[in-house]
């Protein structure tokens, strides 16, 4: 039986939630394996500075919902990562935590079963057993900073993050970016002057902090930073205004240079740049290749929504109705269109490479 309406007290329940500390104890990373997503970091953070002359690729499903599928994704894109090293180096996205949208499901990390239930604890070990296989695949992940506490739990799997478009102007997430041992993105708002917002985020988050969060032994600390000076910026495109081509590079330049940051940018092939339509996504990618073969040296990387099958799917309470591989959130591009956007990605590229003797 409910319990009677009482104003004063809108909370049902409180469950207490092991701590990082507990998580990281269930699932370590051995030493090897921390230095091998150190390197990760390292070589994103060379390639935002022109030190390593490679172009990253952000590519994987738009939400992880099905680990199964996930791996079957996994195996096939390191693979390819591997074979394409010479010109690209590829993250693989891994996004556990979903803004609530359109599907109303808060993610994997919170929601694994897909039923509403919020069963976190079993999220965050699933979540991290994933992310460990990618590491001894040699594989690295990128995701999303959506909730403030969750990277004290995952946060030392990740190579690379971003802010999304809703929360690029939130002071909180500012500062949390600033303390990230990774390279963080933040992607512009859907506002006219969203290019701006988001060069005044990446400039707050270069600097020191002060702010609360959650200590590995889940106590709440100060956080005391030193800023992250390789944040970024991450054009996504807003509404029915795509944002990457040479005009809108050229703006993002401007944005970048007069806020004194410098001209990283790397372009999301999809959401408003695509208009939700998976099939745009390499027309996008044609696109920025072609303003790279053109000269330009500020676009360091791309970003792809793809995943085993095309498309986006309901979530079913019988899971028996649902399909093998196609995401449940935004439409994704299949692995046979991933794997040939990439390798033509790699064989542009490369040919730039050599032109510029490199």
């Amino acid at each position: 039986m409910a319990a009677p309406f009482n104003p004063n007290n809108l909370v049902r329940s409180v469950d207490p939630l092991l701590s990082p500390a507990d998580l990281k104890r269930f699932d370590p990373l051995l030493p090897q394996q921390e230095k091998l997503v150190a390197g990760f970091r390292k070589t994103i953070r060379e390639i935002l500075d022109g030190s390593d002359a490679r172009l990253l690729a952000v590519v994987g499903p738009c939400s992880i919902h099905d680990v199964v599928g996930a791996d079957d994704y996994a195996q096939r894109l390191s693979a390819l990562a591997h074979e394409l090293s010479e010109s690209l180096f590829v993250v693989m996205r891994v996004y556990f935590e979903k803004p609530r949208g359109a599907s109303d499901w808060s993610g994997f990390l919170t929601d694994p079963h897909l039923d509403g239930n919020f069963r976190v604890e079993d999220g965050l070990k699933a979540s991290r057993k994933f992310l460990h296989h990618l590491v001894r695949m040699e594989l690295p992940a990128g995701t999303e900073a959506l909730d403030p506490i969750l990277p004290a739990y995952l946060g030392d799997m990740f190579s690379w993050m971003v802010i999304g478009q809703r929360a690029s102007e939130s002071n909180a997430h500012r500062m949390i970016a600033s303390g990230l041992p990774v390279p963080v993105g933040f992607k512009n708002g859907p506002h006219e002057d969203g290019l701006v917002r988001a060069a005044e985020a990446i400039r707050a988050a270069k600097r020191p902090h002060d702010y609360l969060g959650l200590a590995d032994d889940g106590r709440l600390s100060v956080f005391h930073t030193c800023g992250n000076e390789y944040a970024h910026l991450v054009l996504r495109g807003s509404g029915d205004s795509p944002n990457y081509g040479s005009a809108s590079i050229g703006r993002a330049e401007e944005a970048l240079e007069r806020a004194g940051q410098p001209q990283h940018i790397i372009v999301d092939c999809s959401h408003g740049n695509s208009h939700y339509d998976p099939a745009k996504q390499g027309d996008v990618l044609h696109d920025v290749l072609a303003q790279i073969e053109n000269g330009n040296t500020s676009i360091v990387g791309f970003m792809l929504e793809s995943y085993l099958e095309w498309g986006t799917q309901p979530i079913r309470l019988d899971r028996s109705k649902m399909d093998y591989g196609v995401s449940v959130t935004d439409p994704c591009i299949d692995w046979p269109t991933t794997e040939a956007l990439l390798r033509e990605a790699a064989e542009r590229f490369q040919k730039v490479r050599e032109d510029m003797g490199l």
